[in-house]
């Protein structure tokens, strides 16, 4: 009797904590809760590199260094648009063939080098580029800037991919979804801690503590990926037949996924959509600091409240998917919280309101949070319905999403430089003689395409409306490789 009572408090209390602690039901026998966690470390260390590369670091080059905004633009959208080789990547990782069998630690080992690397010698090219250069070359500095930023991005793409895969290969059909659920929350909780620590680290800028607060990103970030991939692929010897045995052909599986009807609108929405949200990553912490004169420490919050609106989206997005909502209805609010966003961060210059910009930064990450995840769940439907995995369906997804974030970076910079070269100058009248003024004009663009976004999108609500509804398994998010 005592041992009955023991299992019915023992069930008891499993239940509460699955009910009370978040994603403890996403552990499985596979996969404990111990070694969950410990996995998604990578993506700790993901965001972290993030923050620096499209938060602190644009704003250091072009207020304190006075970095053009154009090659600014240029080199944070490097590492961006190495991400069409994601779904290659995800695509090679599943189907490599080592003697020891496994299949993801060594991408996500070699990406954790890349990504030390870049960020190892990232500040002192900065520095070379804002002409900190007492020898070499006059091209050094962009030269420098360019290898450094591309070893970051690449390893960051590799870390990422190469780690989702093993968590979605060690969960199970049922937990999966949670899984990757929390691995998105700790790659957003990464980006918001670590933007205030080197907020605080950098309220008196100097070159010297650049160095070292990027460096000390640098060697935390290999060491949490280290905790994270230790003993996490079991290893499973492979014959010499069993490696020289042909692989599986990229383009084949490719064609399978096009054939699936309505991957390629869908992929023009996450391209469009994605070119909508991010054309202003280069130049919020600017505009916070040149516009409305806010300290470093004061704009790097801004990363933190982004990564606060993207939760909240994501929280919202869950709640609607249990009630069986339509993924692209879900995209559609995403993009019209967007427009209100942008709208928002347009009239703090006027009214001169910080609190009104910090408003609007957290409506861009609420929007851009929503808008993500609507389309990943449509995207993972979609690799249901076909016959390819949803490694190759949310890399290409992943691809679409990381390569407009790129290219609207780059046009983003160069927009805001051109416009403001005018308006300074007064060729533009005096009413835009204003440093406002090239900024406003990359927020009214974004807006714009955010009303295009919305055109694409509505063929893909209609088909829905018809019976063609994609399922979302049942309410629950999945694989969920989510922007960078």
């Amino acid at each position: 009797m005592i041992r009955a009572t023991g299992k019915r408090l023992n069930r008891r209390l499993m239940a509460m904590t699955t009910r009370v602690l978040p994603f403890a039901d996403a552990a499985s026998e596979g996969l404990p809760l111990g070694q969950l966690l410990r996995l998604s470390l990578f993506q700790v260390s993901v965001g972290m590199a993030t923050v620096m590369l499209l938060g602190t670091l644009n704003r250091v080059m072009i207020v304190e260094l006075s970095v053009p905004a154009l090659v600014v633009a240029a080199m944070i959208a490097l590492p961006v648009l190495i991400a069409p080789f994601r779904a290659f990547l995800g695509f090679r990782s599943d189907t490599y063939r080592s003697a020891l069998g496994w299949k993801r630690v060594p991408y996500l080992w070699f990406g954790s080098l890349w990504q030390m690397g870049g960020l190892a010698v990232m500040p002192f090219a900065i520095l070379v580029l804002g002409g900190q250069q007492a020898v070499g070359p006059s091209w050094a500095g962009e030269v420098l800037a360019a290898v450094a930023f591309l070893m970051t991005g690449l390893g960051l793409h590799m870390t990422q991919t190469a780690g989702l895969a093993l968590a979605s290969d060690r969960a199970t059909d049922e937990t999966r979804p949670r899984v990757v659920a929390l691995l998105y929350v700790m790659f957003l909780l990464g980006m918001a801690v670590s933007s205030l620590v080197v907020g605080w680290l950098l309220r008196d800028f100097a070159p010297l503590l650049l160095v070292r607060v990027v460096q000390g990103v640098a060697l935390t970030g290999i060491l949490l990926n280290l905790v994270a991939l230790w003993k996490q692929e079991k290893i499973t010897p492979m014959s010499t037949a069993e490696r020289a045995a042909p692989r599986p052909q990229f383009r084949d599986a490719w064609a399978d996924l096009m054939a699936g009807g309505t991957a390629g609108r869908l992929l023009v929405v996450v391209f469009l959509g994605t070119m909508a949200f991010n054309m202003q990553d280069v130049l919020l912490e600017p505009y916070g600091g040149e516009v409305l004169g806010l300290s470093v420490s004061a704009t790097t919050l801004l990363t933190a409240i982004w990564a606060t609106g993207a939760l909240a989206g994501f929280g919202l997005a869950g709640r609607m998917l249990l009630k069986g909502a339509n993924p692209y209805r879900m995209a559609g609010g995403g993009l019209l919280t967007g427009i209100a966003a942008f709208s928002t961060v347009i009239f703090a210059a006027p009214m001169q309101s910080t609190l009104l910009f910090y408003i609007g930064a957290g409506l861009i990450g609420f929007g851009g949070g929503l808008f993500s995840v609507a389309t990943l769940t449509a995207a993972m439907a979609m690799a249901a319905e076909g016959r390819v995995g949803h490694g190759l369906a949310l890399g290409a997804w992943g691809a679409a999403q990381a390569t407009a974030a790129g290219l609207s970076i780059v046009i983003g910079g160069g927009l805001r430089d051109g416009l403001n070269h005018l308006a300074l100058s007064g060729q533009l009248g005096a009413a835009l003689n204003t440093p406002a003024t090239g900024y406003s004009a990359v927020y009214h663009t974004e807006i714009a395409l955010l009303f295009l976004t919305l055109i694409v999108l509505g063929p893909l609500v209609r088909l829905a409306l018809r019976g063609r509804q994609p399922q979302s398994g049942g309410g629950r998010i999945g694989l969920a490789d989510f922007p960078t």
